[in-house]
């Protein structure tokens, strides 16, 4: 998943949130200006509200991830070319017990499988990053 967590009193707003969690959880401090902006938000399994923000890092390369192990287990990324290839998209279909059924996409042939909200939130993003090509 991507960091996240709930927003503290002394964030402004969501931006505040997702750069102060991104660098509690990853070590990297993120300048407000690399901020590309947020993504529409979206409800979680328990009902509470995310607010994906997105923003460039820069070079990966150049980046020293130092992720908290309370809070991290693994760090991974997967290349663009390899999300936008049609043999890594899916669809996963769930049913609940009243019946009701949905359809969330899900990323495969990577280190992990990517689904749940992780996979809508990476759907999302490539929607604005390369319109037409997703």
């Amino acid at each position: 998943s991507f960091p996240g967590g709930r927003r503290d009193p002394a964030d402004g707003d969501a931006v505040a949130t997702a750069l102060r969690e991104t660098r509690e959880e990853l070590g990297v401090a993120v300048a407000a200006t690399s901020v590309w902006g947020q993504l529409r938000t979206l409800p979680d399994r328990h009902g509470m509200t995310v607010a994906p923000v997105v923003a460039n890092l820069g070079p990966l390369e150049a980046l020293t991830l130092t992720p908290n192990p309370d809070e991290v287990e693994e760090v991974f990324t997967l290349p663009l070319a390899h999300l936008l290839r049609e043999e890594n998209q899916g669809y996963t279909h769930f049913r609940t017990a009243s019946g009701y059924g949905y359809t969330l996409p899900v990323f495969l042939n990577g280190p992990h499988k990517v689904w749940g909200l992780t996979a809508i939130v990476t759907e999302l993003t490539l929607e604005l990053l390369v319109p037409g090509r997703y």
